[in-house]
Formats: structure tokens, C-alpha cells, sequence
């Protein structure tokens, strides 16, 4: 079956692959791009179904490979011969179907066979295949895993000083698990999202795990003014950034997240609103799967704005203000959705549920922030339950009390509840959140219960 192949390879290597495409392969050269923004219009305009790209080409990032993906255009990297730096690149971008630019036409025959092998082009960063004498490990594949043979020196930097408490006690055969993500999410009217996201992070940190916290608020981020860290720090844009162009690893990451206090690294987030276009989804979900090798969780603070405007979103390439958001309930497995504990609070809640439940992401846990009887009547809990099971079915919310005297002194501390108010009852009804995430047992007088 003829494929059509469009290539954006480098003036030295351009002419001796394309003839060898056209004589020794079923491959049919559909156009012959001379740059990345050529390459794109081509896979928009539906006429290629694989593309061709060298390590070289000027602005490939992961954003463009995304698109391409998005057309349903299957990517083979290619890199000089010899040249393991670019073949580094290139995997580091995601793409894992490499070959030499001087592969002989079997080789480049295979390379195509092994692609279509899926069903599905887009899956192509997941086959296995590399041409014969040239087969390696990954530095990174898709998801921005990071093998041992590449940057052994990196995982045993990075592991062995932030994970090795929880990971000591495995086979050094066994594969190594995963992180969790926890989104804190909450609809519009400040009901306590960052100062939970914060005090979360700070509290599973406390209990032993190690823990990510990342500012993706692209409205109103403050965690670095809420820790007292300089808000001009690189953080998480630097990341995003670095990863988009393929030269972000755990080494790398793990300085963006400084530690901020015993088990706990800190990626700030974008110090000006009109800065949002520097999280590109595709970067910042590479950023965040990194992340799950760094800790055992990352608790990202998110943004309230659910929205993905049609006009953009059939521009692929243009960048969407809630992409950090949407990308991060995506990426999360769990969710928190932080309300607050009024009529207001409640009302925006329930509504913000129902636009939550058509975006793609695992069921929320509910968590109602500030509860105070002078705003819902006597015995708010069950009152607030009450409503929630009548109006949006959730029968088992968890509360938070409302407490502002500790809230403000922390703030004006630049610290979290833990060291600013360790008796307050809003910390201690964290602690047993944090404990029921991470399995542990809870506290003396607190609840546990286990997430669905």
C-alpha cells in the first residue's frame, strides 16, 4: 500500500532519502517542506500520512508534533549518522520511531511497515521499532519516562535524594511505580483552592510522601506570594518552555522545583495573567508526567474557568487559555472540588459540577471550604449535605472549617497552617484529608475515609 510522506529534513540529507523513499520504498512523496510552518499546512490539509522530520528542523517542539498527531500524521525522527545527541533529541520529543539519515531503503521500508502495524497513526510514538544496529533505549518515550541506560546518573541523582524513604525497600529489578496527581479544582468566587492546594501538599509532605506542588492557575496563581517565594523565580513557564523543546529531564525539573520544606518542591507559577500563553497543553502535560517520577504526588492548584472556546479550538496550534486546566483534570487521578461553604458557594458549586462532568477527568471529590454556621444556620455539615445530595447527588462531601484568624496569620507568615497554626481545626481536618489520600491511618479523632 502506497503511503504518502512529506519530509522536512535538512539540505544535506534531504536529496539521498527522498530518492531512496522513491526507489526502493511503496512510500509516495506528497511534498518536500522546506520548514516546519510548510510541514504543518500539509498535514492541516490532509495530504500526507507520515512525516519526515530531522533533528535539526528550525522550531520543532513538542506543540508542533502534537498537531501533526492531531492530523492523524505519523512522525519518524531522523538524525545524522553518528550523531547520538540528535537521536537523544529527537526521543526526547516523544518520538520514538528514529532511524539514521543514510538508512538503507529496507530499513526505511520496516520503519513505515512498523508504524502502520497500529491502526491508528497517532499512536505512532508508542511503537517499539528502530533500525537494525540502532536500537537503544529511549531517553523518553510519550509519556516522558525516563529509562536507566540513558540517565542513569539523573535517576540515581534524583531518586536516590527524593524518593529513596519510599522506594528504598523495592526490588531493584521491580519497575518503578508512578505518582499520583491530585487536581484542586473550584468554580469561580475564590472558594479556597490555592490555600487548599497548599496545605495539602504541605500535609502529605508531613506524613512521609514526597510531594509536587504546581501553580497552573493561569488567572490568578499566587502559591509563590502565599510561600513567600520570589514570584519571578523561572518555575513552572521554565519547565512548560524546556519541555517544549525536548531538553527537559529529571535533573532538569528537580531544579525548577526547589524544596521548600522537608519533602516538599515547589513550582511557581506564571507571575502575570497575560503570560498564559507560555503553558501550552502538550508541554504541560510532559511537564506533569515528569513529575510523577520527582514525588510520590503532585497536587496542582487549577485555574476555575472550564471553558474551551470553539473559535481556537479548530486552530490547533493557537494557544487556549484554559489549556492548563483541561490538560491538568486530564493528566489528574483524582480531582478535589473545592466549594465554599454559603449560598453562593454552594450554587456556583453545583453549576461548576455540572460543567465539570463534560470534561475529561476522573469523578471529583467534593470539599466544602470555610463551613460556618452564621452562613448556613445551625449544624451546617448536615444542613450543607442536605443540599448537596438534593441538588448535584453527592452524599458524602468532606468539610473544612472555617477559621480565618489561622488562615490570615499563615498568609501573613508566608507559611503553610503546619508551621503558622499547627492546633488550628481547619489544619487538623487536613491532616485527616491528607491521611485518607494517602491511605495512612488518621489522626487521633479524625475520619477516614478512602477516595473512591
Amino acid at each position: 500500500m502506497s503511503r504518502s510522506v512529506a519530509t522536512a529534513v535538512g539540505d544535506r540529507w534531504e536529496s539521498v532519502l527522498v530518492t531512496t523513499l522513491e526507489r526502493g520504498t511503496d512510500a509516495r512523496i506528497a511534498r518536500r517542506c522546506p520548514d516546519l510552518a510548510d510541514l504543518l499546512a500539509v498535514a492541516g490539509s490532509g495530504l500526507a500520512e507520515v512525516a519526515l522530520v530531522s533533528a535539526d528542523l528550525r522550531s520543532l517542539d513538542l506543540t508542533a508534533l502534537d498537531h501533526l498527531r492531531e492530523c492523524s500524521v505519523a512522525v519518524v525522527g531522523i538524525y545524522p549518522p553518528g550523531d547520538e545527541q540528535a537521536e537523544l533529541h529527537l526521543r526526547q520529543l516523544g518520538i520514538s520511531t528514529v532511524i539514521p539519515a543514510d538508512a538503507s531503503a529496507e530499513v526505511l521500508q520496516g520503519a513505515l511497515d512498523a508504524l502502520y502495524a497500529v491502526h491508528d497513526p497517532r499512536l505512532d510514538a508508542e511503537a517499539t521499532w528502530s533500525a537494525p544496529g540502532e536500537q537503544r533505549e529511549a531517553a523518553f518515550d510519550v509519556r516522558g519516562d525516563v529509562h536507566d541506560d540513558v540517565h542513569g546518573d539523573v535517576r540515581g541523582d534524583v531518586h536516590g535524594d527524593v524518593r529513596g524513604d519510599v522506594h528504598g525497600d523495592l526490588h531493584p529489578d521491580a519497575p518503578e511505580p508512578l505518582g499520583t496527581i491530585i487536581a484542586v479544582w473550584g468554580p469561580a468566587g475564590a472558594p479556597g483552592r490555592t490555600i487548599v492546594a497548599l496545605n495539602l501538599a504541605s500535609e502529605l509532605a508531613r506524613l512521609g510522601q514526597p510531594t509536587v506542588l504546581v501553580d497552573a492557575d493561569t488567572y490568578g496563581g499566587c502559591i509563590a506570594q502565599s510561600l513567600s517565594l520570589l514570584d519571578e523565580a523561572p518555575g513552572l513557564a521554565a519547565a512548560t518552555r524546556s519541555a517544549d523543546q525536548g531538553t527537559l529531564d529529571l535533573a532538569a525539573l528537580a531544579r525548577l522545583a526547589p524544596e521548600v520544606s522537608p519533602g516538599l518542591r515547589v513550582l511557581t507559577g506564571i507571575p502575570k495573567a497575560e503570560r498564559w500563553p507560555e503553558l501550552r497543553a502538550a508541554a504541560l502535560e510532559h511537564v506533569l508526567t515528569l513529575t510523577r517520577r520527582l514525588a510520590r504526588f503532585t497536587v496542582i492548584d487549577c485555574g476555575f474557568s472550564l471553558e474551551d472556546d470553539e473559535e481556537l479550538s479548530y486552530d490547533t496550534l493557537a494557544p487556549r487559555r484554559n489549556a492548563a486546566t483541561l490538560t491538568s483534570l486530564a493528566v489528574a487521578d483524582q480531582v478535589l472540588a473545592i466549594g465554599a461553604g454559603d449560598p453562593i458557594g454552594l450554587q456556583r458549586l453545583v453549576r461548576g459540577l455540572q460543567e465539570l462532568g463534560t470534561v475529561a477527568g476522573p469523578a471529583p471529590t467534593v470539599v466544602i471550604n470555610k463551613v460556618r454556621s452564621s452562613a448556613v444556620g445551625v449544624r451546617p455539615e448536615p444542613r450543607i449535605r442536605d443540599a448537596l445530595t438534593r441538588f448535584a447527588g453527592i452524599d458524602d462531601p468532606r468539610f473544612l472549617p472555617d477559621d480565618p484568624t489561622s488562615m490570615d496569620s499563615a498568609l501573613l507568615a508566608g507559611q503553610s497552617l503546619a508551621e503558622a497554626a499547627p492546633d488550628s481545626s481547619v489544619r487538623k481536618a487536613l491532616v485527616a484529608l491528607a491521611a485518607e489520600i494517602c491511605g495512612l491511618p488518621a489522626p487521633a479523632g479524625g475520619r477516614r475515609r478512602r477516595l473512591a
